[in-house]
């Protein structure tokens, strides 16, 4: 196989830029160049990570651009998914959906997704575009949010794909609009994120195509029967954590004298985003309802939010940080808001699961560990101290959930490694490259 240039798009978050690392250092270490693009306030997590950074759009946070956009005082967009989509925009088997009415969805995609798109990915196109065409990638792998990748993808005749480490809410939502616009009226049929995509595509000579909205196809780390919204064309692939710059506790060369319960509420919070989260005090509330368990409570907390707190028990240790993959293989439980890498860490370990539903797709995480028997789930309504006792003790104690955590966890593992997923990535490119040029 001839050595590919691949390009990595992503937005500026280090949840996602994480996700995407154990595949680029795959495909690094197999002889492939690797290049990861996003803004130029965020080229110090990627070359953390010893990747290539290439900074794309104005040197300016989201936040200044969002103020920019919008002014000062604009309102944020809340992450909240409104309790009429719920019922069945997370259904998840094997059962056909009919999808979300026009009503519903079209709401979601001018209130949420759009602008969302607008903000992350309008000034990086033209750098995009542009490095693209002096670089000339042979693959461009797109974080789910990151749709300037897949414009300057077909810009240049790349292959490109989604890389799915959460659910795929913005596939699921795009079918669903796709559906519900054919049964509308010819003159009532406005669809903003192709008017957005066809922009772009003019500007570089190109014809609009669904293909570069979905993608070609998806990587994804969730095992197969878990995925919301799986792509008609989707590669598998083990997930492995990592998370960035990390040293070893010397607390951890130990092994507990008790049960170890994380729990952890970390969100790399969008700033156009109100954040979904619990308040210092339900926190407060939960360390004084577990503070007579036998367990040993590992929580972590930013400094400015521990001085908050009234008390700490004894039971309770609170660190800034500590990295999770080397945290959780002695965890005899976790609590978390349904993030990537709380829900991807835990499942790869095989840790039973108390989800504090403060992720949009933790709905659909929530059927997961209902139907694997791998843990539990409260929404943020019905987050209280005594209640997380009572799931805490339940998964500590019920021989269920081990159970079930570790049927999840083989599921996870019977995926590819990234590096066993390198020559099939390398198969997809080719095909898709040839397929482009007509031969």
């Amino acid at each position: 196989m001839n050595r590919l240039r691949v390009l990595f798009v992503t937005g500026p978050w280090n949840s996602h830029l994480y996700q995407m690392v154990p595949l680029a250092w795959a495909l690094q270490s197999a002889g492939h160049e690797v290049r990861v693009a996003s803004e130029p306030g965020f080229v110090g997590s990627i070359t953390e990570a010893g990747l290539t950074a290439v900074p794309v759009g104005p040197d300016e946070s989201m936040e200044e651009r969002l103020h920019r956009i919008r002014g000062e005082s604009a309102p944020k967009v809340s992450a909240a998914i409104p309790p009429f989509l719920t019922d069945s925009l997370f259904d998840m088997g094997e059962a056909v959906r009919e999808g979300l009415p026009w009503e519903e969805v079209s709401w979601l995609l001018g209130t949420v997704l759009v602008p969302g798109m607008w903000i992350v990915n309008d000034e990086m196109v033209e750098d995009l575009v542009t490095f693209c065409r002096f670089w000339k990638p042979d693959l461009v792998l797109c974080d789910v949010i990151a749709h300037a990748g897949a414009v300057a993808a077909d810009a240049v005749g790349a292959a490109h794909a989604r890389m799915v480490c959460w659910n795929d809410l913005f596939l699921r939502i795009r079918r669903d609009f796709l559906r519900a616009q054919q049964r509308q009226p010819a003159g009532e049929r406005l669809d903003p994120v192709r008017e957005w995509y066809a922009g772009w595509a003019r500007k570089y000579g190109r014809d609009f195509s669904e293909e570069v909205v979905a993608g070609q196809f998806a990587v994804n780390v969730l095992p197969e029967r878990w995925r919301l919204e799986p792509h008609e064309r989707t590669l598998s692939m083990r997930y492995v954590p990592y998370n960035g710059r990390s040293v070893v506790p010397s607390w951890l060369c130990e092994a507990p004298r008790r049960p170890r319960v994380l729990m952890t509420f970390g969100i790399s919070k969008a700033p156009w985003i109100d954040p979904l989260g619990m308040s210092i005090e339900q926190v407060q509330e939960t360390l004084d309802s577990v503070a007579d368990l036998d367990i040993e409570l590992v929580l972590t907390l930013p400094d400015e939010e521990r001085d908050q707190l009234r008390r700490v028990p004894e039971n309770t240790r609170i660190v800034d940080f500590v990295p999770m993959n080397v945290l959780l293989h002695s965890c005899s439980a976790v609590i978390h808001h349904g993030g990537a890498g709380g829900f991807n860490g835990a499942m790869v370990h095989g840790i039973p699961q108390l989800i504090i539903e403060g992720s949009v797709d933790a709905i659909a995480k929530r059927t997961v560990l209902r139907e694997t028997g791998a843990g539990l789930s409260l929404t943020l309504d019905e987050f209280t101290g005594p209640c997380v006792r009572e799931y805490v003790t339940r998964l500590l104690e019920e021989e269920a959930f081990r159970e079930g955590a570790e049927r999840l966890r083989q599921e996870a593992l019977d995926q590819p490694t990234p590096g066993e997923f390198v020559s099939e990535l390398e198969r997809i490119t080719a095909e898709y490259r040839s397929r482009r040029s007509g031969r």
